[in-house]
């Protein structure tokens, strides 16, 4: 049984990540591990071409289009008529998270739609006077802007980090639109108000950039070393991926967006309470800050080798997810960069839970 500090780390890990019962252990080379079978009528991992991450190094093709607020810039490959998919990449990383899991999709006949976010690659605002705002509300806005634009009724959503929150805020404000989930790390919604509670010293030193962010030498070190401040990170999060620096390069030039620094920065002050987002996405946070159940069918993921601040028990948000549900350990070393890291694995969970 755990201690009062133990359960309340807990708590709070998984509130302020960025970041179950009968979690299925996969290794990415091997999805089912052995006494997991896949559910009938389902993919199994050898319908699967086989994938070594790194095989490919760009995309079919890159797209721009006004959605909402900005001019976003996305990656598109598959059928227009395929079961959409929409991959949401996380922080400090982009649209190439997923460069060896659309071709793996796109074999199976999904139509895969990789956007930057806001503040990140090609993506801009349509106007300088719209207030640069990262709170994650917006940013889950402006993916339904994206679905409206494309004329997307309803997809799958897969994601990570801020992709990982970006779909779980969808899965609750709009499930309508989300026919099934993929979430690293889980249930990432959170509320300002509770990340303001302090953690134990050891709990908080995961947090460090965060508390960087939160000042103005923070805000000027972010924007004269960002290459270096992701790469670091990079190597926190994922200490066994030996990725090279073609690799890096490829992801660290979304970087000079130019409002990716505004955008990070409020991201990460709004969510410990130090920054205002605006008045008229007051409610949807208010109902965020609820911890809403997610009813869609999902599928949430972790890596056994995660340096980034994770949930430590997925039994921690096993209760955030009420339809039907299956928990994946991906062994072999994986860090925090999944679907890069292991995109055969990501790619059959999206394949899986489109059978749920």
């Amino acid at each position: 049984m755990k201690n009062a500090e133990e359960t309340e780390i807990s708590r709070r890990r998984f509130a302020l990540s960025g970041l179950s019962a009968g979690a299925a252990l996969l290794a990415p080379g091997a999805l089912f591990a052995e006494g997991v079978q896949p559910p009938s009528g389902k993919a199994q991992s050898a319908d699967l071409p086989a994938m070594k991450p790194g095989t490919n190094t760009s995309f079919h093709s890159l797209k721009q289009i006004d959605a909402g607020l900005l001019n976003v810039g996305y990656a598109e490959d598959g059928p227009a008529d395929g079961p959409p998919v929409i991959l949401l990449q996380g922080w400090p990383y982009d649209i190439y998270s997923y460069v060896d899991v659309a071709p793996l999709l796109v074999a199976k006949g999904y139509r895969v739609i990789v956007p930057y976010l806001r503040g990140y690659g090609s993506t801009r605002f349509l106007s300088a006077k719209t207030f640069r705002n990262g709170q994650p509300y917006v940013v889950a806005l402006d993916i339904i802007n994206l679905m409206d634009a494309l004329k997307i009724q309803k997809a799958i959503l897969a994601g990570f980090d801020w992709g990982g929150r970006t779909a779980d805020i969808i899965a609750i404000l709009w499930p309508e639109r989300c026919k099934a989930l993929v979430s690293v790390s889980g249930y990432l919604i959170a509320s300002p108000e509770a990340n303001k509670k302090p953690l134990p010293p050891k709990a908080e030193l995961q947090w460090w950039y965060q508390f960087y962010f939160a000042t103005e030498r923070g805000r000027a070190g972010y924007d004269q070393y960002r290459h270096d401040f992701a790469k670091l990170i990079w190597q926190i999060a994922s200490p066994k991926w030996n990725f090279d620096d073609a690799t890096f390069d490829r992801t660290a030039a979304a970087f000079d967006n130019p409002d990716h620094v505004a955008i990070v920065i409020h991201n990460y002050r709004f969510r410990i309470g130090l920054a205002e987002g605006e008045p008229q996405y007051d409610k949807f946070e208010k109902q965020l800050a609820q911890g809403p159940a997610i009813n869609v069918p999902t599928i949430t993921l972790e890596g056994d080798a995660n340096g980034a601040p994770h949930p430590p028990d997925p039994s921690a948000y096993r209760q955030k997810f009420t339809g039907k549900y299956e928990n994946r350990i991906i062994a072999g070393g994986i860090g925090h960069n999944l679907p890069q890291e292991a995109p055969q694995a990501f790619a059959q969970a999206v394949i899986d839970v489109d059978g749920f």
